[in-house]
């Protein structure tokens, strides 16, 4: 086989090409290098104070296999890259980007068992204030509604807004007497991320909405122990 000028350089260019993708993909999975591109500086700021600092931008927004790094990372990235250089980006305080329930479920699949185990062994605060609540019959409910909610839904702030007067965990403002400081987030009013950090649990059990035919009432019974609640209600 004798090789051409022509095939030579397609050779050459090729192996350039994987070369140069070796380095710059590793490159361009850390968080530093996304949020030189993107306009997203309160919630990288945030992120490097979260419990999730070492989980890279990549492993909640970019999901596996070949499809997800081509739509997630290859033609978002791009183009929100050419939205920063030519257009006029979107406000950092109205961004609103999507995690997926199973990105979350990789390393929190624990998570479906919170209500499974005896109320002695869950976490504090959780144990002080006897939330039994099922995370499994949630996701079950979520699926049903088909309205793309998740673990997000109740969980958006936990990466990329403060906790909440320090909390690890959503707890509803002025909820419980450990909450008894009024709290706001700093976002601006009317922003994506301020209305997001202000959702909580009463969203859905406001004593209306409806889910197999029960109403989701605001009682404490519906996700707390009754012996314990009654210590730490504020109301």
């Amino acid at each position: 086989m004798s090789w051409t000028p022509k095939a030579t350089l397609l050779v050459a260019l090729a192996a350039g090409a994987l070369a140069l993708g070796g380095v710059a993909l590793p490159v361009t999975d850390q968080p530093r290098f996304c949020a030189s591109c993107h306009n997203i500086a309160p919630s990288y700021e945030s992120w490097t104070k979260s419990s999730h600092k070492d989980v890279t931008c990549v492993d909640c927004h970019v999901r596996p296999g070949l499809e997800g790094w081509l739509r997630d990372k290859a033609w978002n990235g791009s183009k929100d890259v050419a939205i920063s250089l030519f257009g006029t980006p979107t406000d950092a305080h109205n961004l609103k980007a999507t995690v997926g329930s199973p990105m979350c479920l990789g390393c929190h699949r624990q998570i479906l068992r919170v209500s499974e185990v005896a109320p002695r062994d869950l976490p504090p605060p959780v144990k002080d204030v006897g939330l039994i609540m099922s995370h499994r019959k949630h996701m079950e409910a979520f699926a049903a509604r088909g309205q793309g909610e998740g673990c997000t839904t109740c969980h958006a702030g936990i990466v990329h807004d403060a906790p909440i007067k320090g909390y690890p965990i959503v707890i509803p403002r002025g909820h419980v007497s450990a909450d008894t400081k009024p709290w706001f987030p700093d976002h601006p009013d009317g922003s994506s991320l301020r209305t997001r950090a202000l959702a909580d649990c009463f969203r859905c059990h406001d004593g209306k909405t409806e889910y197999r035919g029960t109403v989701l009432n605001r009682k404490c019974e519906t996700c707390h122990l009754a012996d314990k609640i009654k210590d730490f209600l504020a109301l």
